[in-house]
């Protein structure tokens, strides 16, 4: 299981990322409602924007020794969605029963691991 734990963590990440860029990419009402509630008027820049660099993060996962990279923007990510549901939008989004919130805590925790595992490929830590 070890062997195939850091293959699991970026598949999950990855998934979870990808699955949600055809919401904010195709102007989901949904999508649009969420970023509403956290960037006001500049909901589009950052609904796309934030699709644009969770697709860098999903491939960077499996790019080898770039792997860190995509991790780290991974846990990037996840730290602003979280943050932005904790005082935003709430935990519950749309009466989701907070399962966007989860993915996002599952996302962060993937990445943080496979940042964790990664750290020797990181130029400037000189690890």
């Amino acid at each position: 299981m070890k062997k195939h734990l850091p293959l699991l963590l970026k598949l999950i990440a990855a998934v979870i990322m990808l699955q949600t860029l055809f919401f904010k990419f195709s102007g989901a009402q949904e999508s649009i409602d969420l970023f509403t509630k956290v960037a006001g008027e500049n909901e589009k820049l950052m609904r796309i924007g934030t699709g644009v660099l969770e697709l860098i993060a999903s491939i960077l996962l499996f790019v080898p020794k770039r792997v860190w990279l995509g991790a780290g923007l991974t846990v990037g990510l996840m730290s602003g969605a979280i943050f932005s549901h904790l005082t935003k939008i709430g935990i519950e989004h749309n009466n989701d029963g907070g399962v966007l919130f989860i993915m996002a805590v599952i996302t962060l925790v993937a990445g943080g691991v496979l940042l964790f595992q990664n750290r020797k490929d990181i130029p400037f830590l000189n690890l």
